[in-house]
């Protein structure tokens, strides 16, 4: 069961879904799909089915890339509620002194809407030059670039301006928009402890960098779905849900079907008249009115828009209209397929003679990007351990087989390059791992952080007193195939 007790649970058949169908859409993600992280079904505010792919946990707080967008936009009208903003003040007026010395008429004319609406003007995504601008300044890096069409008349998807809304909170409350929202909206809704990565100058970037749990997206979603009411509070005006999630602006030209329904105020508009939030490699917040739904997701996908295609086709249509005959037997179903979610582990033999010879050896590294200069593998029965010793220090990386092991690391111990636009702080975050030997002499390893959607599959090659280690990416935002490194057994 989740952790969050504000949501009431209850049986499919009793909202009106069958287990069956529900039971269909989790086959047809094992099948089609690698990989969902977790899932949250919500229906009549109850929720009717929940899962997580181990190693992903309900306690874990997932990032959420661009579903961050959504909150940034909620903050925005909770200041308009509060008669403290206007959607149609100039954006300038905020900025005075990161401003151009000669601003052009249309960057002029840019207001808080076209932000919200992603309609700024601009001809690309501002966020690279913004947090590369010479000065440091995200702010003055935004105001900086050139603003190609009129505001208001041409969508693109534009992160830089999302970090500019996030800048405007800033300014007129003093503080940092995730302080502005804990009592009015994480608070209310049982978010405890929400992160946000902020800018060098000490604002959220609004954009991405949120990091909740699949509870609290689904919470959040039915917030949304309930117009701003939350157990007879009014957290949000419901003319401002209706606003921020109707089609503000048109969006022909985006390259999957479920992404040119139109655009919000920091929301995408659905084919079956339904809205979400959503971030990149598969973290959504889907709101389907019409039905009286709420489907929070979170995930690691190269692709977005299949998940979207097996909500249409298995639990859209499976929705009645009144509540079903109980079905104990597709429940029993349902309940056994949800407690046993697992993602693909590496498939091979547990063991090796090559893991007997090499086992307890220490690798000594030729220089790399990762900084690694010794790697050793102890190979036991149930678990392999990974010890390795970089630049930060000693590092230990358990592996199952056929099953996960999650342990505790140093964010990228083999490279922090996943994460995009600048480095992350070196922290430590649950890493899970498995392996198997694929054949005799190489023993191959994948390992998820439970915080991201990134994983890794290292390929590690024994040939004698020599180790050649390839790695690949599953998603991220740069290469999928990185360097290989090189290792030979000490004193050999």
């Amino acid at each position: 069961m989740s952790q969050v007790s504000l949501l009431p649970h209850s049986t499919p058949e009793a909202q009106g879904v069958p287990a069956g169908a529900i039971s269909a859409f989790v086959s047809a993600v094992e099948r089609e799909i690698d990989a969902l992280h977790s899932f949250m079904l919500l229906r009549h505010g109850h929720v009717i089915a929940e899962g997580w792919w181990d190693p992903y946990r309900a306690t874990d707080q997932h990032i959420l890339f661009s579903l961050s967008k959504s909150f940034t936009s909620t903050a925005i009208g909770l200041l308009v509620a509060e008669s403290k903003l206007s959607i149609d003040t100039p954006v300038l007026e905020f900025f005075p002194e990161d401003a151009p010395p000669t601003p052009s008429a249309n960057l002029q004319a840019m207001r808080v809407r076209d932000l919200l609406s992603m309609a700024t003007g601009h001809a690309l995504d501002t966020t690279e030059p913004m947090t590369t601008h010479p000065s440091g300044n995200w702010v003055r890096g935004f105001l900086a670039q050139p603003v190609e069409h009129a505001p208001g008349t041409h969508f693109v998807y534009n992160s830089g301006a999302t970090y500019m809304l996030s800048a405007i909170v800033q300014t007129i409350t003093g503080g940092r928009m995730i302080e502005y929202l804990k009592p009015r909206l994480f608070a209310p809704l049982g978010i405890a402890n929400p992160r946000w990565e902020s800018s060098p100058q000490g604002i959220d970037v609004g954009g991405w960098g949120l990091m909740i749990t699949t509870a609290n997206i689904a919470a959040f979603g039915q917030l949304y779905l309930q117009r701003g009411n939350w157990r007879g509070q009014q957290l949000i005006p419901a003319s401002w849900i209706d606003t921020a999630t109707a089609s503000q602006v048109a969006n022909p030209n985006e390259p999957n079907i479920d992404w040119r329904q139109g655009y919000g105020y920091q929301f995408w508009r659905c084919r079956h008249g339904a809205y979400r939030g959503d971030g990149a490699f598969g973290q959504y917040c889907i709101v389907m009115p019409e039905q009286d739904v709420v489907l929070a997701i979170t995930a690691g996908l190269g692709d977005m828009q299949p998940p979207l295609n097996l909500v249409w086709e298995h639990l859209l249509p499976a929705m009645a209209d009144a509540p079903l005959p109980e079905d104990p037997a597709a429940q029993a179903d349902l309940t056994n397929t949800l407690a046993h979610l697992q993602l693909r582990t590496p498939q091979g033999s547990p063991s090796s003679p090559t893991a007997t010879r090499v086992s307890g050896k220490h690798f000594s590294l030729v220089e790399n990007s990762a900084q690694i200069s010794e790697i050793c593998f102890d190979f036991e029965a149930t678990e392999t351990l990974i010890r390795i010793h970089n630049n930060h220090g000693d590092q230990q990386i358990g592996c199952g087989h056929q099953q996960w092991v999650r342990r505790l690391a140093l964010l990228g111990p083999f490279d922090g390059s996943t994460y995009p636009i600048r480095p992350r702080p070196i922290e430590q975050c649950r890493i899970g791992a498995s392996g198997a030997w694929v054949d005799p002499q190489t023993y191959s390893v994948k390992m998820w952080w439970h915080e991201m959607p990134f994983a890794r599959t290292l390929t590690c090659h024994f040939e004698g007193d020599q180790l050649i280690i390839s790695q690949q990416n599953h998603v991220g935002f740069g290469p999928i195939e990185l360097s290989q490194l090189h290792g030979k057994i000490e004193n050999a």
